[in-house]
């Protein structure tokens, strides 16, 4: 056959248009769109095939999700600590092992069921369907492989929005769980997000009628905005944790389950030890166990004017801003950073401090401890309580006395409190119960876990299936 210009010109175009077609399929199989709109059409799609599959096959999901998380964590853990520059790899690596082994699949979902005379009512928990969730800097990958297990075991899909500090690791896990998905039998796309996330997607999302539902993990900024959506909203906000330590503790036990706590992932976690307030009769013999602990470094006051001028903006009215370029920033580097080289490794920087400065004040996420010194009990709770700031996040305590652990439980009133241990024994490190890395304080759902992602609905027949 003769090839004129013609003909050619309409094979080339064919096989172009072929070539784009495939592209275009490669890239929507991994869940990632160039829109959010084109993002959201899929995991309504992809809802609505889930829909079509029992429980127990919604199980097999979760199980080849938790396997695809455990076989690639340290790879994604390399790519958080690469990509944002905040966090220790080693410890991203326990959160993802931590979310895939300890996060409740569709066994923490329970049926509930009336009889009487007037027959059967059954109350189930039924799926939202397209969740939009906005995941954090912070702590992306896990967060991500946390939300994902959870509302996938509701019987949603989910459409994520991640920082854009945080996008190549986020992404990279979305596409890791959709292939996961594929593989045990499941609709592709039931997990997705965009190319390159801004402001815009994530408004985008908030606002798109087929979004059922949001869950705003980060900063008081973003959870106001996702509550004022008129939609249904869980808000995961900041907190500033304080931890109490009374005359009765096993003080060389508590300060090391302080400083670990403090520096795991170099304080990022929200959950994590910010300031420390000692009574007095044991102020300096905690001071001691603290300064025997190797990776401390503890300050002196020129250190410590120095570093509150370097992690800290100075703002109008005694207000700070954080400088986030030391925000999870390896304790170290901090030092460095005001002139002060050690040859060992150092996790985390100590400070003695009075209970109004910035450092006890502000949510550093940074490895830095004030440690303050209270007179007695009452006062070191006047103390914590006002640094915990309202937040209802997280608090610490280390005592045996059962009398003083319940009246700051009481009084100061968390969403988790710990007690004789480091704070991330709250998310089931270390510590029973199941794991988050959502943490609804402020819309009071707590330790998220699938049913979190659920709404009741109510089934009626009257006069019929009572057996006795």
């Amino acid at each position: 056959m003769e090839l004129n210009n013609d003909k050619l010109s309409l094979i080339v175009q064919r096989v172009l248009l072929e070539m784009n077609e495939k592209n275009l399929n490669k890239k929507t199989r991994d869940g990632i769109f160039n829109t959010m709109n084109e993002a959201i059409e899929a995991a309504e799609q992809a809802y609505k095939d889930l829909s079509c599959m029992t429980v127990s096959e919604r199980e097999k999901l979760i199980s080849s999700m938790r396997k695809a998380i455990l076989d690639n964590a340290m790879e994604i853990a390399d790519i958080c600590v690469k990509e944002t520059k905040m966090g220790r790899k080693d410890h991203k690596y326990l959160k993802m092992k931590l979310a895939a082994e300890k996060t409740p699949g569709t066994e923490i979902l329970n049926t509930k069921a009336y009889t009487g005379d007037k027959g059967l009512t059954l109350i189930e928990m039924s799926p939202y369907g397209v969740i939009g969730s906005i995941i954090p800097s912070t702590n992306p990958a896990a967060t991500v492989a946390c939300n994902s297990i959870g509302m996938i075991a509701a019987g949603n899909s989910v459409v994520f929005s991640p920082h854009p500090k945080a996008m190549e690791c986020s992404l990279t896990t979305i596409k890791i769980l959709n292939k996961a998905i594929r593989e045990a039998g499941g609709p592709e796309n039931l997990i997705t997000s965009v190319y390159k996330p801004k402001l815009e997607d994530t408004m985008a999302m908030i606002n798109h009628p087929k979004v059922r539902m949001l869950v705003a993990t980060g900063g008081p900024e973003i959870v106001k905005i996702a509550l004022s959506s008129g939609k249904k909203a869980i808000g995961a906000g900041a907190g500033n944790p304080p931890v109490l330590v009374d005359d009765t503790a096993d003080i060389k036990k508590a300060a090391r389950d302080i400083i670990k706590g403090c520096s795991f992932d170099n304080n990022l976690p929200c959950i994590a030890e910010k300031e420390v307030i000692v009574v007095e009769k044991v102020f300096e013999f905690f001071l001691e166990e603290i300064r025997k602990i190797e990776e401390v470094y503890e300050l002196n006051e020129d250190e410590i004017n120095k570093l509150l001028n370097l992690v800290l903006v100075e703002k109008a009215n005694n207000k700070f801003t954080l400088n986030k370029e030391y925000v999870g920033k390896d304790a170290n580097v901090i030092l460095q950073s005001i002139g002060v080289n050690v040859l060992k490794h150092i996790e985390c920087l100590v400070c003695r401090v009075p209970k109004y400065h910035p450092f006890v004040t502000e949510e550093l996420m940074m490895p830095i401890l004030p440690i303050v010194r209270a007179q007695n009990f009452d006062e070191a709770l006047e103390i914590a309580l006002q640094a915990e700031g309202g937040n209802r996040h997280t608090a610490v305590m280390h005592s045996k006395n059962v009398d003083n652990l319940t009246k700051m439980a009481r009084t100061i009133n968390t969403t988790i409190f710990v007690k004789n241990a480091p704070s991330y024994a709250g998310i089931g490190f270390g510590g029973e119960g199941y794991t988050t890395f959502t943490i609804a304080g402020p819309t009071g759902e707590g330790l998220t876990n699938a049913s979190s992602f659920t709404r009741e609905v109510r089934c009626v027949m009257v006069d019929s299936f009572r057996i006795i």
